[in-house]
């Protein structure tokens, strides 16, 4: 600890939610020009701290410390007077104004009465330009991706004399470029004296960014170590309470059937794809942002509607662009987007795990209530499932929890494909390891499983045999003794960005 004053001090922060402790006796001090990650399984406490932090929460006991100011609690006008600032998971930003609006509402630069929208948008770019990232002031916040907008929350944040700056999950929704850019950000921010605390899941970003890692468990803070002093190991240790078994399960052996055969498949202007996953297979489709993966499990489960192309489950032919088709020859997806697509977060956990096999609980349109609730009690029971009871709210889960409901709901009858986008988007490092061991799980039943996949270790973990697209297509193909070689990451990327070519004999058998 150094002499000079705190940018911002938390002592004895206790807060609670209908009688339930979130947060007990937090002590945390913010040094200027420090960056500090803030770890922790889902319901740690981490956002609730955080809300207090900024004045949208008034603690029940303790109190902040803004310098020498005493934080009034529950005032986030008086927190940004004090210089602290929260860029939130889900951006404040107004999509349908420009750049340089969104920088100054509130405080518009004005030229007598008139707006002085010049004046404005030289201003907007002399306050992005330090972050090193290309933003015209004039565009228009809906059309520029997530991590550029959030960026442009941080100058807003920062222009308005922001000293500490809270991140809350900023890298959950935006690209691995983007993420790099994120990097440059915090690094500036950094040398200009700002004092920042982030969240993340993603260890190699704790690594990447932070000088110091602060862990809550249940409300409680239980480390708090310089980066250079503790192990990724450690750091999971603190969070989840135990020693973590190896993160990712052994692979169970695959068998020769083919389960999934995709035939000449054509997604939108796309070339022709092809693709056969075998029963216990785990098939990983790697690849940068956009490069079609959702597009394409989307379109063979039959959400999109492909040009041509047959789609075969077990032999039988899937009718194009007809989910229902698809679930009815056992082949199901689980989207990236749990919230919006997955699940109906304000539903309990019983209704949205009834709701794909509605007719199997039914008899006559009534709900065969005592059936349903014991087969989906055994899924979830069989998923390690945290629950009050089924009736509870999925919206009040945490995410690794909410993603076991949208896996679960499916597993009530037969599957022989499943299909996964993203599975562990959002969840953490705990409930990772869990359902890792789902998917493992899955496949050593007999299961085809497709994943697609943002997360490098869990494409060279949990493959059998991992596809790379780019545009569209298969760039290439490696096996599971391909997936361990020491230089496979740069060769993944490599194919993904476009600066290697797979040999044509490779690409021909790409999906096979």
């Amino acid at each position: 600890m150094t002499n000079q004053l705190a940018a911002l001090r938390c002592t004895g922060i206790a807060k609670g939610f209908a009688g339930i402790p979130v947060l007990k006796n937090i002590s945390l001090t913010l040094e200027p020009g420090t960056v500090t990650a803030l770890a922790g399984e889902n319901g740690a406490g981490k956002s609730t701290l955080m809300k207090i932090a900024s004045g949208q929460y008034s603690p029940d006991e303790g109190e902040i410390l803004v310098g020498e100011h005493r934080l009034p609690a529950g005032n986030p006008q008086a927190a940004n007077h004090l210089g602290v600032a929260i860029v939130p998971q889900e951006l404040a930003s107004i999509q349908d104004m420009l750049v340089y609006e969104n920088l100054f509402i509130g405080r518009e630069l004005r030229r007598g009465p008139f707006l002085n929208r010049r004046g404005m948008i030289a201003e907007a770019g002399r306050l992005l330009a330090p972050f090193g990232v290309a933003i015209d002031p004039e565009a228009r916040m809906g059309t520029l991706p997530v991590g550029v907008r959030q960026i442009i929350e941080i100058a807003k944040a920062t222009s308005r004399g922001a000293r500490v700056l809270l991140l809350d999950e900023p890298t959950s929704a935006i690209a691995e470029h983007e993420v790099a850019q994120l990097g440059h950000v915090v690094r500036t921010l950094k040398a200009q004296g700002v004092a920042l605390l982030f969240t993340t899941h993603k260890m190699e970003e704790i690594r990447a960014m932070a000088d110091r890692v602060v862990v809550l468990r249940d409300g409680a803070l239980v480390e708090d170590s310089p980066i250079d002093a503790i192990t990724d190991d450690n750091i999971v240790q603190a969070m989840i309470g135990r020693e973590l078994d190896d993160l990712f399960p052994e692979r169970p052996a695959c068998g020769t059937e083919v389960l999934l055969d995709v035939r000449g498949l054509v997604v939108g202007d796309r070339p022709p794809v092809s693709l056969q996953v075998r029963r216990g297979e785990i098939v990983g489709l790697a690849g940068l942002v956009g490069a079609g993966r959702t597009e394409l499990l989307e379109t063979i489960f039959g959400l999109r509607r492909a040009h041509s192309g047959t789609v075969h489950v077990a032999g039988k032919k899937i009718r194009p662009g007809e989910p229902a088709s698809a679930i009815a020859a056992e082949m199901v997806l689980v989207p990236e987007d749990r919230k919006g697509a997955g699940a109906v977060l304000g539903m309990s956990i019983l209704d949205n795990a009834t709701l794909p096999r509605t007719g199997a609980f039914s008899l006559v349109g009534w709900l065969r209530n005592r059936q349903r609730t014991d087969a989906i009690s055994s899924v979830m029971d069989s998923l390690l499932l945290r629950r009050r009871n089924l009736d509870q709210p999925v919206e009040t889960l945490s995410g690794g929890n909410q993603q076991k409901v949208v896996i679960g709901r499916w597993l009530t009858g037969p599957v022989k494909v499943l299909l996964l986008d993203e599975p562990t988007r959002g969840v953490d490092v705990g409930a990772r390891n869990e359902i890792y061991r789902i998917i493992v799980s899955l496949a050593a039943q007999g299961m085809a499983v497709v994943m697609a996949s943002s997360d490098m270790p869990e494409i060279l973990s949990l493959s059998h045999r991992a596809l790379v697209m780019r545009e569209g297509t298969f760039a290439a193909s490696f096996s599971q003794e391909q997936l361990a070689s020491s230089d496979i990451q740069d060769r993944i990327f490599r194919h993904a960005s476009g600066q290697e070519a797979a040999p044509a004999k490779e690409l021909r058998h790409a999906g096979n």
